[in-house]
């Protein structure tokens, strides 16, 4: 008897083994590079491969998948489509999120459906949905990128070295900030005082941007008469040179005219004669200035802008006084932090470059803090690096540090730019301008 169900047995699992193993198809909006052969995968372990992909008569792909473990699946099971890097095309699989071993089991040859599948949105797809103006644009982004870092080896080396001081005196630079509590307080107050004020009147600024946009675009529809008006602009002040110099005359005659007006008629028509271009010729000019000045339509003209000015002066005579006593308060606060601009510049633009790197999955930064691995000793043979103990590693850190001068976060300049030590107006900073990091 028992070895009839061992003949049995074997002879169920050979015979299961000639059929291929558990198969199961999947549904996907689309193939997303999957090629035969690409594997199948759960939790990052290949379980199986695919077999066979099919086009439905709704477009959308079949795959056939072969498992030759985690079978029978069970209802629930979701198929993503994942890509190994960014770097191929055909490298491509099928990762499985399995369901609960509670649910209905998904027989031999069964289905996953299309609402349990995840298909991949490759770049491409993403390039196609820009205009033809927006790529050209990425294209030279990109071309200019490399431009930028192209032959900058060195200097990302050079970076890369002063990395560590700048992030080991950053909590220093930070404590300095706000050694002064009740300064950095008051600025901050101040600061949101400014802020309240300018929201208070939020709709008043927003009025005066808008009429002063309505009247730029006024202005700007006028345009051709404008430049009409500036073109004529010389002949018509040639004109009313010539007129002044000969009304000169006619001002000295001015008592004739009016004792003797019917004799001077006749010494009049060549003045009137003399008048006439220009009369003829500031038409069109008066034309344009009466239209620029006043205008059809609410907000287009000069009169409609005056009419706006005494509203604007009474909002800036109340503004303008806070934020001159907000300026003049803050002024001792930007005394205090100015000496500090390079500390903190340095260690914004430092401490960004160790998270700019990219591989084939996007952002990494990858940051080892080592505090001081490294001394300079002087030797006959010139200066050479000798390992520090790590119980020492942190003794230049725990003391001294916050007498550390302006600007002696990096080693000092062959200038003597740095480090700060104050000004004879400013007075001399409580600081030992030898902290400053070894190496030139």
């Amino acid at each position: 008897m028992l070895i009839a169900v061992a003949i049995v047995v074997v002879a169920v699992l050979l015979f299961r083994g000639a059929g291929g193993g558990y198969q199961v198809t999947a549904t996907f909006e689309n193939a997303g590079q999957l090629v035969k052969g690409n594997q199948v995968e759960v939790g990052g372990r290949p379980i199986g491969s695919i077999t066979d992909i099919e086009l439905t008569e709704d477009a959308r792909a079949r795959v056939k998948m072969k498992l030759d473990d985690y079978a029978p699946l069970h209802v629930g099971t979701r198929a993503t489509i994942r890509s190994n890097s960014l770097s191929g095309i055909a490298n491509r699989y099928v990762a499985l999120e399995l369901g609960p071993d509670s649910a209905a089991e998904i027989k031999d040859g069964g289905e996953i459906s299309a609402d349990d599948t995840t298909a991949p949105v490759d770049l491409d797809q993403l390039f196609n949905t820009l205009d033809k103006p927006t790529r050209t644009g990425l294209q030279n982004f990109v071309k200019g990128s490399a431009e930028q870092i192209d032959g900058k080896s060195q200097q990302g080396s050079e970076s890369i070295k002063y990395l560590n001081p700048a992030l080991s005196t950053s909590s220093q630079l930070i404590n300095e900030i706000i050694s002064d509590k009740a300064t950095f307080q008051r600025f901050v107050s101040d600061t949101s005082q400014v802020v309240a004020a300018i929201a208070e009147r939020r709709r008043d600024l927003a009025a005066l941007v808008g009429n002063a946009n309505a009247t730029t675009a006024a202005i700007g529809d006028e345009n051709v008469a404008l430049a009409r008006g500036l073109d004529l602009l010389p002949d018509t002040l040639r004109n009313a040179n010539t007129t002044f110099v000969n009304l000169r005359a006619t001002v000295d005659d001015l008592d004739v005219l009016t004792n003797e007006s019917k004799p001077a008629t006749r010494r009049l028509a060549p003045l009137l004669r003399d008048l006439r271009p220009l009369v003829h010729d500031a038409q069109p000019t008066i034309r344009d200035l009466r239209t620029l000045i006043r205008a059809p339509g609410p907000g287009n003209d000069l009169i409609e802008l005056n009419q706006k000015a005494p509203r604007l002066q009474q909002l800036a005579s109340r503004t303008f006084p806070r934020a001159v006593t907000a300026l003049r308060r803050s002024q001792p606060v930007i005394e205090y932090v100015r000496p500090y601009s390079p500390d903190l510049t340095g260690w914004f633009t430092k401490f960004g470059q160790a998270a700019s790197n990219y591989d084939a999955n996007g952002h990494y930064a990858r940051i080892q803090p080592i505090f001081n691995a490294f001394q300079i000793t002087n030797t006959p043979g010139g200066q050479v690096l000798t390992a520090v103990r790590p119980g020492q590693r942190l003794e230049g850190f725990e003391f001294g540090q916050n007498e550390r001068c302006p600007g002696g976060a990096i080693q000092p300049a062959p200038d003597g730019s740095n480090p700060w030590v104050g000004s004879r107006s400013e007075g001399n900073f409580d600081c030992d301008p030898n902290t400053t990091p070894p190496g030139p």
